[in-house]
């Protein structure tokens, strides 16, 4: 299965590289919003399975990462609200375009999980996944290690080497993909604050968020620190106008060993993990309302879970 490439160009700044994975017949197309610092090779996997099911699919990169990325970084002035905000819009608009018979989908890997649930165009989808989607306090992270970890690269290191080499080296230090250095410094700025996002004026995130009034399939990891609990309790909690099915999936209920942060995308998930929201997006095309799916006979959905 080859891809088919495109790309958008943004007046504002830049431009998205992305690929379309198609079958013939079609029932719908999902777009797959990748999280920070990962690139949408990652989910080729997924996107794949998806395709297998006969849905159409769409993977791009954000500005300033994988193929979206420039030749010179430093010279891109791109924020993380601009990726949930343009290159989102963009994409959804772009697919909207190309397929105008089809229903859309989506899924929203972490930060893409955000962008879903801001976006204006959100509700011109059928419905969509907010996979290990949290707000991002770096206070709320599990595990004292992993907290002091966090804090030193938001606090310490990302203002430095932005301010230094005009852009965050994240895959020197382990990150992922390399960063804008406003990407970096905004998101850097929101770990910050007691409620991340929510606390900036600038991005009415509650307002925004009360518009959306699609069914959204919203999954934690118990072995994840970032998206525990909490934190995904926080960034769902405006979404008052949505119909949300939320589980908090334990490894040992998908018989797994490890899923954490990233781990749903990965090839070891497709047997546990895939098919519960493949059938879920293909129920949601049929209008169907269905039960809390179950992983190994036992995932339990725990609206508000703490």
């Amino acid at each position: 299965m080859h891809p088919e490439p495109f790309h958008i160009t943004l007046s504002a700044n830049g431009k998205i590289e992305g690929s379309l994975w198609a079958t013939n017949g079609a029932r719908a197309v999902v777009l797959l919003h990748p999280g920070t610092a990962v690139t949408q090779r990652y989910y080729e996997p997924f996107a794949r399975y998806l395709v297998e099911l006969g849905l159409n699919v769409v993977t791009y990169d954000y500005r300033g990462t994988g193929r979206s990325r420039p030749a010179n970084l430093r010279g891109l002035t791109v924020s993380m609200s601009d990726w949930m905000d343009d290159d989102v819009g963009a994409v959804t608009r772009w697919a909207a375009a190309r397929f105008p018979a089809l229903p859309m989908l989506a899924v929203g890997h972490s930060l893409g999980g955000h962008a879903l649930a801001l976006s204006e165009d959100t509700n011109s989808l059928r419905a969509a996944v907010l996979v290990a989607s949290h707000a991002g306090v770096t206070a709320s992270i599990r595990g004292v290690a992993e907290r002091i970890k966090v804090w030193i690269i938001m606090r310490v290191l990302a203002p430095l080497l932005c301010a230094v080499l005009g852009y965050m080296p994240g895959r020197k230090l382990g990150l992922g993909e390399d960063l804008p250095r406003d990407v970096m410094l905004q998101w850097s700025h929101w770990t910050t604050l007691p409620r991340y996002f929510f606390d900036d004026p600038a991005m009415d995130a509650e307002r925004r968020m009360a518009r959306v009034q699609i069914p959204l399939l919203v999954l934690g990891f118990n072995d994840d620190p970032w998206a525990n609990p909490d934190a995904i309790s926080m960034l769902i909690a405006p979404l008052t106008n949505a119909k949300i099915e939320r589980h908090q999936i334990a490894p040992r209920d998908a018989n797994m060993q490890v899923i954490e942060h990233m781990g749903f995308f990965r090839k070891r998930s497709a047997e546990r993990l895939w098919p519960q929201i493949g059938s879920w997006l293909l129920d949601q095309l049929n209008h169907v309302d269905i039960q809390p799916a179950s992983v190994a006979g036992d995932l339990r959905t725990k609206q508000g879970t703490k």
